[in-house]
């Protein structure tokens, strides 16, 4: 008897195959124009082949060509798809993180303080529903920087989930535990790193590993605004090439990568796992 872990392979494969099968004959051949044609024909491109989009079997030979040789640089718009993840991971992972500094102590005074929960909340409440695209302009205006402009709307989009996820999992720490935090004379700072903390920990990174999946999101979008490098960049890019080969490629990169982080958020979750 196979395992369930087995069977949910084979599952998953059989499944791969079909779609692939599936999308593989249900794209119809290129008709290619034979015979001579006009000036005007010529003109208008009748003699080439029509954009549409391409079977699985082009597609695999578009990742092998970009795989083989990730990390070329031809130039400002001709980059290895390594490169262009990479400048994207970096503004990812730097907004990430300045979002984290801030996110997790508010967090824990906002979750050990009930005047700072109800001081704050009323601005976190208003300012978190705001699609972080729609600071893109204010920042491009204030920053006068494209770079740092992705960076910012990247931070904004990461706070909130770190920032209530904290909050909530600080708030939720038994009170008996504090109580006893107390009773031996612990400080506040000792009490939240020895008592709150470990208690919190698995609320605080399922925070994080929202909040990853919502940077690795936002910033294909930032990069179609702001140009230059970049997953999202490349993918607008070959949309106006009319590579419609690249654009599911890079599609499917970005799958993968964002599948990456979250597993890696994910092996921190697991690692951070509090039992009583």
């Amino acid at each position: 008897m196979l395992s369930e872990n087995k069977r949910a392979a084979i599952w998953s494969v059989t499944l791969l195959l079909v779609s692939l099968f599936v999308w593989e004959i249900s794209i119809p051949a290129q008709q290619i124009t034979t015979g001579e044609l006009t000036e005007y024909e010529l003109l208008i491109g009748a003699g080439t082949p029509k954009a549409g989009v391409p079977p699985p079997s082009q597609v695999l030979v578009k990742a092998w060509e970009e795989l083989s040789n990730p990390f070329y640089d031809a130039g400002p718009n001709d980059k290895g798809i390594g490169i262009q993840i990479g400048y994207s991971i970096y503004r990812v992972l730097t907004g990430y993180f300045m979002a984290a500094l801030i996110a997790i102590p508010l967090g824990f005074l906002i979750g050990m303080s009930t005047v700072a929960y109800k001081a704050l909340n009323p601005f976190i409440q208003v300012l978190r529903p705001i699609s972080p695209l729609a600071w893109m302009p204010l920042a491009l205006f204030v920053i006068q920087d494209s770079e740092a402009s992705a960076i910012f709307v990247i931070f904004i989009c990461s706070i909130w989930p770190m920032l209530i996820n904290t909050a909530f999992g600080v708030a939720g720490v038994r009170e008996d535990w504090v109580n006893v935090a107390r009773t031996h004379e612990l400080s506040a700072f000792k009490t939240a790193f020895t008592v709150i903390l470990p208690a919190a920990a698995p609320t605080i990174v399922t925070g994080m590993r929202i909040s990853i999946g919502i940077a690795w999101l936002v910033i294909v979008a930032a990069e179609m605004l702001v140009g230059g490098t970049g997953i999202g960049y490349y993918v607008w890019n070959e949309w106006n090439n009319l590579d419609l080969t690249s654009v599911i490629f890079s599609i499917l990169m970005i799958g993968v990568v964002g599948m990456l982080l979250d597993s890696a958020l994910g092996l921190l979750q697991r690692r951070v796992a509090y039992t009583e």
